[in-house]
């Protein structure tokens, strides 16, 4: 099937577009993590004071008439009218308006990345994962979706900028370094399998690289709450550990069976395709050794003596593995797993 040029063209803008718009998102998120908690306790502070008004008008007390003697020469429509029982809404600080701007931003992003992706499926006339480029770019999409999905559950937006930060970087050596121009894939991924191992494989990782990355902040919170000089100027702004902790286990829960799927699912097409199901492949390896790290995680968290640091370092390797998996042994090793043009 003939390559349509102009629909490629159009993934490729729609793609940058998707990357800049990450970053722009980067930039505001970051504004309401730097400032927001200062203005959150400016406007706590404004909340009691008026709290405080509201009870002292509302009881008729000496304040109420000090101020009415003081202010005696105002006419009643300059006054300042309060109403007992009634607490107006304070407005939305600046840090704050930044920070859902950037989540609609993220939202923008999605939706621009998931173009290029349909649109680089339709241009090439297969599945849009045959090789690196559009693997990474899966990859990344469906943890930016996982993200947006836990936004709604979990008060986590200020961390945004975090998980976006991983996702850009991929995406940029993914565009730059191992981009790809739309093409048939070779003849051994010519199959059904690569609809259903391959996408199985990207949306574990992309889904495990969000626990990573809360993982990673949770050592981070547990060290400023040990030695608060370590690392408050980033730790001391992070949700609470127990948050934390909880994002990544449930996280990790859902990705799990998913990669696992991808694991057994490539075994399969390794037997239809080369005739045995396992071939001590250096992908295979590393993919299996995750695996088990991931497999060990979900066992220690679960338990009760190894919750907290140990089950997130154990998680930390467990992303490294992956991200080790991503890179090195596609890019660097040679085995029967290479994606076109690469």
């Amino acid at each position: 099937m003939p390559v349509d040029e102009s629909l490629s063209t159009f993934s490729d803008w729609s793609y940058g577009s998707a990357v800049a718009v990450y970053l722009l998102a980067m930039i505001f998120l970051l504004v309401e993590q730097a400032f927001g908690r200062t203005a959150r306790a400016a406007a706590a502070g404004r909340t009691a004071r008026a709290a405080a008004l509201v009870g002292a008008g509302a009881g008729g007390s000496s304040v109420v008439q000090a101020d009415q003697t003081d202010q005696s020469d105002q006419s009643d429509q300059d006054r300042p009218r309060i109403t007992p029982g009634v607490v107006s809404t304070p407005q939305r600080s600046r840090p704050e308006r930044f920070g859902r701007m950037g989540a609609a931003l993220i939202v923008l992003g999605a939706l621009l990345h998931l173009g290029s992706i349909v649109l680089r499926g339709f241009a090439a006339g297969r599945a849009p994962w045959g090789n690196m480029y559009e693997y990474m770019s899966v990859v990344c999409f469906v943890a930016v979706g996982t993200w947006l999905a836990l936004m709604r559950k979990f008060p986590i937006r200020r961390l945004s900028a975090f998980t976006l930060l991983p996702v850009v970087v991929l995406m940029f050596i993914g565009g730059t370094a191992l981009y790809t121009t739309a093409a048939p894939v070779q003849p051994s991924l010519q199959s059904y399998w690569l609809v259903v191992h391959v996408s199985a494989a990207a949306s574990g990782s992309g889904v495990l690289l969000v626990p990573g990355v809360a993982s990673l902040l949770y050592l981070a919170r547990k060290a400023n709450e040990r030695d608060p000089g370590r690392f408050v100027k980033l730790a001391a702004r992070l949700p609470e550990a127990d948050l934390l902790d909880r994002l990544a286990y449930r996280t990790t829960i859902i990705a799990f069976p998913v990669y696992t799927f991808g694991i057994f699912c490539g075994a399969i097409w390794a037997e239809s395709a080369w005739g045995r199901f396992w071939g001590w492949d250096p992908k295979e390896i590393v993919a299996f050794v995750a695996w088990v790290v991931y497999a060990a995680y979900l066992h220690a968290r679960a338990t009760a003596g190894w919750r907290g640091n140990r089950a997130a370092w154990i998680n930390v390797v467990g992303f490294a593995m992956t991200v080790f998996n991503l890179f090195f042994v596609n890019l660097v090793t040679t085995g029967l797993h290479s994606y076109a043009g690469v």
